[in-house]
C-alpha cells in the first residue's frame, strides 16, 4: 500500500464518519429516540454500498486501491456495529426487548440483504 492510498484511507474514514453523523443525526430528529432508525438506515445503506464497491471490484471495474479508500475507508468510517448494539442493549434497560430484538436481529438480517444486493449488482454491471 503506498503513502498516498493509506492516506485517502484516512480522509475517506474522516468523511464516512460525518457523513454517519449527519445521517443518523437528521432521522433521529425527524423520528425521535424511541427506536434508532438514523443507525438502521446507515448501516443498510452502508452494507448495500459496500456490496456494490466489493462487486464492482471483483468485476475488475474498480482497482483495489478503491475498493481499500471506499470500503475500509469511507464505509468503514461510515457504518457503525458497535453502536446498533449499544442501542439494542439501551432498548433492552428501558425494558422494551421486543424493539431491542427487532433492532439487533432486524439490523443483522437487513444488512445481510443489502450487502448481498448491492454485491449481486456490482458483479452485474
Amino acid at each position: 500500500m503506498t503513502p498516498g492510498v493509506f492516506l485517502l484511507i484516512a480522509a475517506g474514514g474522516g468523511l464516512g464518519a460525518v457523513a454517519r453523523f449527519v445521517v443518523d443525526g437528521l432521522i433521529t430528529w425527524r423520528e425521535g429516540r424511541r427506536f434508532p432508525w438514523g443507525i438502521l438506515v446507515v448501516n443498510i445503506s452502508g452494507s448495500l454500498l459496500l456490496g456494490l464497491v466489493t462487486g464492482l471490484a471483483s468485476s475488475g471495474l474498480l482497482g483495489l486501491p478503491w475498493l481499500a479508500v471506499l470500503g475500509a475507508g469511507v464505509l468503514g468510517g461510515y457504518t457503525t456495529f458497535s453502536t446498533a448494539m449499544v442501542d439494542s442493549i439501551r432498548l433492552v434497560h428501558e425494558r422494551d426487548r421486543g424493539r431491542a430484538i427487532v433492532n439487533a436481529f432486524g439490523m443483522l438480517a437487513a444488512t445481510l440483504l443489502a450487502a448481498a444486493g448491492g454485491l449481486l449488482l456490482g458483479l452485474a454491471v
